[in-house]
């Protein structure tokens, strides 16, 4: 691993950008990075030993012509999502810590929306934005998390017409790390991404333990992010959802109230039956596996997911115990949160993730 250029003592806010050959989409992010405004900051690029000459355009590209103040953390394997993304925690000394998602471009005001999510507000410690699909800016792709009960994340407004309903500041659940800002005194506090998830429901693990830590999370409708969906994996990826269904059972077994944890399975069997029902109709994240092909495919893929996430328990369980370092809300406030940001069976079942 290379680290170049030390901190800069002057930016409040450090961009955490982590990139794995994605050259082309890491150019429009940086771009998109070099045209903010009113904010001083400076981006830390994680790049997960890449062979497409993804670091040497970014130098040349910005650093050279003075475009970004960028320190390079570079790899010499995909450490993933998480790992990279607390290497850049632990290398910069920022009061605020976003990150942006390589295949995601920001709006001009983006990062100074989100530090104006935490001014005279000392218990927001997460500020989620407002994340279009790149390909649709008329879509929602997130604007903050809601929440299955068996532990299935999802974006909030995923797939809807963007009509106005998300344009006002309101608390969410916790941002998409795809596009947030976070607190450092939070971070501090709780840790970093918990590099066992390797990708996906790592920022949900990262929000609700915030959340149960105390802090509450803001989502600022100005603080506009395009997205290209899928890019990291593939939307028609198994291991996508090998992870996606690991992490679910994770993320569950780590953090939610025992009166939650042990309907899991009852929650879980009732979205199961309303995915095989949305997928008779061809709807929801089935429709993306068309086929019986496509079905056992799926079938394997979550098989494999609940067989890796039993392999983690026993670390997952000591990590249950951890958390009453920081406590501050109960489990029964943890539950009445859960319920009042969760998503209904019927939206989860039909649209894809």
């Amino acid at each position: 691993m290379n680290v170049l250029r030390e901190p800069d003592p002057s930016a409040s806010v450090a961009v955490i950008v982590v990139n794995w050959n994605r050259r082309e989409l890491l150019r429009g992010c940086l771009d998109s990075l070099a045209k903010q405004r009113d904010v001083m900051f400076e981006v830390v690029l994680v790049d997960n030993g890449s062979s497409d000459g993804s670091v040497e355009m970014a130098r040349r590209d910005f650093c050279e012509n003075g475009r970004l103040r960028i320190r390079f953390i570079e790899n010499r394997e995909n450490r993933g999502f998480c790992a990279a993304n607390n290497q850049g925690f632990a290398a910069t000394d920022a009061e605020f810590i976003a990150l942006l998602n390589n295949d995601a471009e920001a709006g001009e005001d983006w990062l100074a929306s989100l530090r104006s999510a935490f001014e005279g507000r000392p218990v927001v410690g997460m500020a989620a934005s407002k994340i279009l699909v790149y390909e649709d800016p008329g879509r929602i792709d997130k604007a903050g998390h809601v929440i299955y009960l068996d532990g299935q994340n999802r974006g909030r407004g995923s797939g809807e017409k963007d009509s106005g309903q998300y344009d006002r500041v309101e608390e969410v659940l916790w941002p998409d790390g795809c596009a947030a800002m976070y607190r450092r005194t939070m971070l501090d506090q709780i840790g970093g991404f918990d590099e066992d998830f390797f990708a996906y429901a790592d920022d949900a693990d990262l929000g609700l333990r915030g959340r149960i830590a105390g802090w509450k999370c803001l989502y600022m409708p100005a603080a506009v992010v395009r997205h290209h969906r899928g890019s990291s994996l593939g939307l028609l990826s198994s291991r996508r959802l090998e992870l996606i269904e690991r992490n679910r059972v994770l993320f569950a077994v780590k953090l939610f109230p025992w009166s939650l944890l042990w309907l899991n399975w009852a929650f879980y069997f009732a979205r199961l039956c309303a995915g095989i029902w949305a997928a008779a109709r061809n709807r929801g994240e089935a429709a993306r596996f068309p086929g019986a092909t496509g079905k056992l495919t799926i079938a394997l893929a979550m098989l494999k997911g609940d067989w890796q996430a039993a392999k983690l328990l026993p670390g997952t369980f000591k990590k249950r115990r951890e958390i009453e370092k920081f406590r501050r809300l109960s489990p029964r406030e943890v539950r009445r949160l859960l319920l009042r940001h969760r998503v209904s069976l019927k939206e989860l079942s039909e649209q894809a993730i």
